[in-house]
């Protein structure tokens, strides 16, 4: 009476089977792809916005804590320790546009979706309750007409 055990590739073909694990990839692929266009909005819009004030290229806002700082074009430090606050500003600002557009786009219209099909859900139930009670009054009504008209006919004879 030994039961057979699933097989390490029988439970790994389960287990990337499951819905959420599907999902979870496709939302991973399209957050990808979506990057590349919240970043392009970084560079070419906000970036050129920030660049009204001061340089278009946010990695340029450092702060140096031990000076001298020096920073070859290429991004490597020559000297001192230079703190990239414009990086950081430019990563916020990509996230915060990402989780705008997918809280306005996607969130906020599927919440809104799921809402409205719920209240219909629980019209059509209310309808159907209200169906019930009605097709049980009559069917009342008509138990008690078939007792009234039992108890009264034996009387008439």
């Amino acid at each position: 009476m030994s039961e057979k055990k699933p097989s390490v590739w029988e439970g790994f073909k389960a287990f990337l089977m499951r819905g959420n694990v599907v999902d979870l990839a496709v939302a991973v692929v399209i957050g990808a792809a979506f990057t590349n266009i919240v970043n392009s909005v970084v560079k070419g819009v906000i970036n050129p916005l920030v660049g009204a004030i001061g340089t278009k290229n946010l990695d340029s806002y450092s702060w140096c804590i031990q000076h001298p700082c020096k920073v070859a074009a290429d991004g490597t430090v020559l000297s001192g320790i230079p703190i990239r606050w414009g990086t950081v500003l430019g990563a916020t600002l990509s996230f915060v546009i990402t989780a705008a557009v997918v809280y306005f786009l996607m969130v906020l219209p599927m919440a809104k979706y799921l809402a409205r099909m719920e209240a219909r859900r629980k019209a059509k139930e209310g309808t159907h309750e209200v169906i019930e009670v009605t097709e049980l009054e009559v069917l009342k009504e008509i138990r008690d007409a078939l007792v009234a008209q039992r108890g009264s006919g034996p009387d008439e004879r």
